[in-house]
């Protein structure tokens, strides 16, 4: 398996803590131009759902892919912030019981656990809502055009043709498991859409060409399908101390992985081949792209 390098861990760890500030000012109780007021209850479930540590590795995909390319520092971190209110709405309603029913998230209670159904819903409601607001906000130094891209793009990567639409896919496949190239768009929409509009989105708020645009997003597309594979072999072979949720829930409710269906020594491989391919993608940036490959090969070989 790939190893990472020490200065990768850093840059990660700080770009974690950078997005999480910014998460904290953001989901504050004070309220902006045009909100009545924002519920106290309501809000403490948001911040429950979307303060609980974390790599953050979409922001940090997101911000790396846009300084990659001379894209605005600032700008990237609040458009990082929206896809991780987003990712965060998603995973409270993940949670749910009529979802995955799971109980434990990051190490600490679900959110539904920890307030009540409705409040989770709300709160994931919110958050949705929340991302295409950050991005759309005058605070947020991008020209117009950026912005509507960079609305669509989320749009189209988040809704039923993207992560909700492999949500509904997964939930068939506890009733009827699907083959190879059905589970391969199921983990193409589910878990690799966001990460795909990470890679691309730098590319938007650079104000890339197509070309580039076409490369981080297929970037993203690879190393999406590695983060999926990479959480499948983690489902089998690590445990719920170590992952801070639940493990071993697919082989429970009878879904068909990857992983379960050509064994871990296959996934090992695919996860290398995979990882190759991702680096290889960003060849053309030469020492610009050292933080992005040694993302990749974070992902493939991570522990968590």
């Amino acid at each position: 398996m790939n190893t990472t390098d020490p200065a990768f861990e850093s840059r990660l760890k700080d770009s974690a803590v950078a997005t999480e500030a910014l998460l904290v000012s953001l989901l504050s109780d004070q309220t902006l131009p045009d909100e009545v007021t924002r519920p106290a209850h309501l809000m403490a479930a948001m911040r429950h759902g979307s303060l609980n540590g974390g790599k953050r590795l979409r922001p940090f995909l997101l911000r790396e892919s846009a300084l990659l390319l001379g894209g605005n520092e600032q700008a990237a971190m609040r458009i990082g912030a929206a896809l991780e209110c987003l990712h965060c709405y998603s995973l409270i309603h993940d949670d749910l019981p009529a979802m995955d029913d799971d109980d434990l998230r990051r190490g600490q209670p679900t959110v539904h656990r920890a307030f009540d159904e409705a409040t989770a819903i709300l709160a994931g409601d919110s958050l949705l809502t929340y991302a295409f607001d950050i991005i759309a906000a005058p605070e947020t130094a991008l020209p117009d055009r950026a912005k509507t891209e960079l609305v669509l793009a989320l749009a189209r990567a988040a809704g039923s043709g993207g992560m909700v639409g492999g949500q509904a896919l997964d939930l068939a496949a506890e009733k009827s498991a699907p083959d190879e190239a059905g589970i391969t768009t199921l983990q193409a929409m589910k878990t690799g859409a966001l990460i795909r509009f990470a890679c691309e989105a730098g590319a938007i708020i650079a104000g890339a060409d197509q070309e580039h645009r076409q490369r981080l997003r297929k970037f993203g597309q690879v190393i999406g399908l590695a983060f999926q594979l990479a959480d499948d072999l983690l489902d089998i072979t690590s445990d719920a101390e170590t992952m801070g949720k639940a493990t071993g829930k697919d082989a429970a409710r009878g879904k068909g992985t990857l992983v379960a269906m050509h064994g871990t020594g296959w996934a090992e491989e695919k996860l290398d081949a995979l990882t190759a391919e991702a680096v290889d993608l960003l060849a053309p940036y030469g020492e610009k792209a050292f933080i992005l490959q040694q993302t990749a090969r974070f992902i493939a070989s991570r522990q968590n």
